[in-house]
């Protein structure tokens, strides 16, 4: 099995959960020496999953976004999960239309080496998550 390293968060489904995130994001990418673009493409990826999971994600009482860092073979990947069911569909937004739904969704696949959505590890909802090249 190949070594990697693996970091997890609960945040409460409230907007200042954003920053939060990025902050946390921050934090752990110096830890791992991980810094440059890569951090900024994570970092505004992570804002966009933290969002969209704020906006979208049924969270009742007692369950809160969850939030994983990993770092393996070269790569990172960043996932938010929450106990929403219903998996985010990219869409493209009409002219003009600066809310459209899905449209951050279509930033998230323009930016990121892969994305995608899976069951939530320990829970109901699903994870949303990117990977990057870390180039580390």
């Amino acid at each position: 099995m190949p070594a990697y390293d693996e970091v997890t968060w609960q945040l409460p489904r409230i907007p200042r959960s954003a920053g939060r995130a990025r902050a946390l994001l921050r934090e752990q990418f110096a830890a791992w020496k991980v810094d440059g673009e890569v951090t900024d493409t994570a970092e505004l990826l992570l804002s966009e999953l933290v969002t969209n999971s704020i906006q979208h994600g049924y969270v009742p009482p007692g369950r809160e976004i969850g939030l994983r860092l990993v770092r393996y073979e070269g790569r990172l990947r960043v996932e938010v999960a929450d106990a929403n069911t219903a998996w985010p569909v990219a869409s493209t937004a009409a002219e003009g239309d600066e809310r459209g739904r899905g449209r951050g969704l279509g930033l998230v696949a323009a930016l990121a080496d892969r994305w995608g959505c899976c069951p939530r590890r320990h829970g109901i909802g699903k994870a949303v998550w990117v990977e990057l090249e870390s180039g580390v």
